[in-house]
């Protein structure tokens, strides 16, 4: 290029070369009016026809020649910039404009690659860590969901996934629980506690034992399987009986030496009672609390006695709680209005006291009270099972023109908070997600179909999901059986034949299961028109209906690089130095990895532009709907 004219001298030879064609009709105009010596008007009409058609030539060659050399080198010279790739060949045509932006891009790819040097260093620690954090977790089979304060999962591990089914990142958490026992535990968080034990059911009907802890950006909740593989307490109790009522009769009859048969018929009663026993004794272990709960937490939600001392009780704070709450309930159905009081004990105890201005209550109203269930998520769980888990009672007393509801709990040991894991959680530094690009929550997605008229269907489809600029793992990848043979045209294409779907699932499963994964996300797909199509035109059939809003990376590149730019997967995959294996190319997997890594490139480019919320992307795509037609429903 150092032999090569300027670009100043181009525009110069431009002009120049404008202006000669402008002398030359002029002179070709005069020459025929020259010409025209008898007075008539023809040559004067010859000579305007060759200036305008002159004129009209050498203005439209001079656009031609700007757009060729200037005006689409330039588009595609900023589209590189924003992309951070180096210019193509037609660069040459911007004199040293072009050598320029490619020794820019040189540098800023040299800086990005010690950049992530640097990074992929730190991050291999941070991987190290988050890999024993994992192991940790793993080893004592906890699963571990993190919300933010909109309730919105942002971290979750695989054993929580096991137990929440289609649990997903910045996806509501009460989707995948039955929020009553959820709500009362943030209710005791908000009273003060910093974490809190609480029984949970999930949508599917697992019961899970869990603590919610209160964090700087949201919750953290911890999940355990509470099912426990052990005989009912009224088994064993029918046991212990049947023993017991065997070995009096026995016993009776001894008067004088003990026969060998009786003795060892006395010895293997013995037995099983000791067996029963212990087995008792490990029922009554496993059911009682093994948890902690504050006064706080126990009388969240509730009026309480002012300066009650800051005391810990070896309970249940759910189970207390809702007892509490039902108790007090009914006593305002009968015209009290009752505060939680607290009263020392002795023997590790203190009574926790429902105190009222009025009469006591009368025990047999009290015992029909205790005969329900306090809790709507645990019907099952009366509020006399629960006095009896924590091995207390309840009464009625009167003191003067007062009156209580007296329940005593046993203190628990105090002891040293300790987590037993200490770590560092740069979490939910970005807030509760906004309209803004970079902030979406998208699935990415392909189909590979039959065919490419609107009577086709699809035999395969495929999505990857990003949250908040990044690929979070998650992944939907499903061949279909269309119910069809499927053309061999199509399978040159993309590779599937007729066996490959003769098992898979129909079109209603998969995109039942499709419309599950995607929830409410943002859809973004190449030529999204001819894929959303497809999803939109089976509603009818399938009931899965695809009403989300949509980005489509062809109008994305065509912002970034302009309409007269080729805007397939391969081009924009080329211009963004994105590779695609030969083997993923036409497969909905292949395809939606390189669409995802062109979508989150093409957004930097936009931000670049000004071109920052989703609001702006539908406002720019007006400008190109020659191009392609939008592919949301509104």
């Amino acid at each position: 290029m150092r032999g090569a004219p300027s670009l100043r001298l181009r525009i110069l030879a431009l002009f120049a070369g404008l202006a000669v064609c402008l002398l030359i009709v002029a002179a070709l105009a005069l020459v025929v009016l020259a010409r025209g010596d008898d007075g008539s008007s023809d040559p004067l009409i010859q000579a305007m026809m060759i200036a305008v058609f002159g004129v009209v030539g050498a203005v439209t060659a001079l656009w031609f020649l700007f757009d060729q050399h200037l005006a689409r080198p330039l588009e595609r010279l900023a589209g590189a910039l924003r992309t951070g790739q180096a210019p193509d060949d037609t660069a040459r045509h911007l004199g040293d404009l072009g050598p320029a932006a490619r020794d820019a891009a040189r540098a800023r790819a040299d800086a990005d690659r010690a950049l992530q040097q640097a990074i992929a260093v730190h991050a291999a620690e941070q991987q190290s860590e988050k890999s024993s954090l994992e192991a940790i977790l793993a080893d004592f089979g906890a699963g571990a969901v993190m919300t933010d304060a909109a309730g919105r999962v942002m971290f979750y591990n695989a054993s929580a996934a096991g137990f929440l089914p289609g649990l997903a990142l910045d996806r509501p958490l009460s989707g995948h629980l039955r929020t009553g026992a959820l709500d009362a535990a943030q209710m005791r968080l908000r009273a003060g506690a910093p974490a809190t034990d609480l029984a949970c059911l999930t949508t599917q009907g697992l019961r899970l034992a869990c603590r919610l802890r209160q964090m700087p950006e949201g919750q953290l909740l911890i999940l355990r399987d509470r099912h426990v593989n052990r005989p009912a307490p009224r088994d064993t109790l029918e046991a212990l009986r049947r023993h017991a009522s065997a070995l009096v009769p026995m016993l009776d009859a001894l008067d004088g030496p003990i026969p060998p048969a009786l003795a060892q018929a006395i010895r293997a009663e013995g037995q099983g009672l000791a067996r029963t026993t212990r087995t008792l004794s490990q029922i009554m272990a496993s059911d009682a609390p093994a948890s902690t709960a504050t006064l706080t937490e126990i009388a969240a939600g509730l009026p309480t006695a002012p300066d009650l001392p800051p005391v810990v009780f070896q309970a249940d704070a759910a189970q207390v709680n809702a007892l509490l709450h039902m108790l007090s309930g009914q006593l305002q159905v009968q015209g009290h209005d009752a505060r939680i009081d607290l009263r020392p004990d002795h023997d590790g105890q203190a009574r926790v006291a429902l105190t009222w201005q009025g009469a006591p209550m009368a025990m047999d109203r009290l015992e029909r009270w205790l005969s329900l269930a306090p809790d709507d998520a645990h019907p099952e769980t009366t509020a006399e099972q629960i006095l009896a888990r924590h091995g207390t009672g309840i009464w009625a007393e009167a003191d003067g023109d007062r009156a209580r509801l007296v329940m005593p709990l046993t203190l628990a040991q105090q002891v040293p908070q300790d987590s037993g894991v200490t770590y560092d959680f740069a979490l939910a530094t970005r807030g509760v997600a906004s309209g803004r690009l970079e902030d979406l929550t998208c699935v990415v997605f392909d189909t590979e179909t039959t065919g490419l008229t609107d009577r086709d269907v699809i035999v395969q489809i495929a999505g990857l999901r990003l949250a908040r600029g990044r690929l979070t793992g998650e992944r939907f990848e499903t061949l279909v059986n269309p119910g069809r043979p499927i053309p061999p045209s199509s399978t040159a294409i993309h590779g599937i034949t007729d066996a490959m779907v003769r098992d898979a699932p129909d079109l209603t499963a998969a995109l039942t299961a499709f419309r599950h994964f995607c929830g409410d996300d943002v859809l973004v797909a190449l030529n999204a028109p001819f894929d959303m199509g497809f999803l939109r035109r089976a509603a009818g059939q399938t009931g899965a209906h695809f009403d989300n809003r949509v980005l489509d990376t062809v109008l994305l590149s065509a912002m970034v690089w302009g309409q007269s730019e080729e805007h397939s997967l391969d081009a924009l995959t080329a211009r963004l130095g994105i590779t695609i294996p030969p083997q993923d190319r036409h497969t909905a997997m292949g395809d939606t990895a390189a669409t995802a890594q062109a979508f989150l490139q093409l957004v930097q480019a936009l931000q670049a532009m000004g071109i920052t919320t989703f609001q702006d992307v539908q406002q720019q795509a007006r400008r190109h709907r020659r191009l392609i037609t939008d592919a949301n429903l509104t």
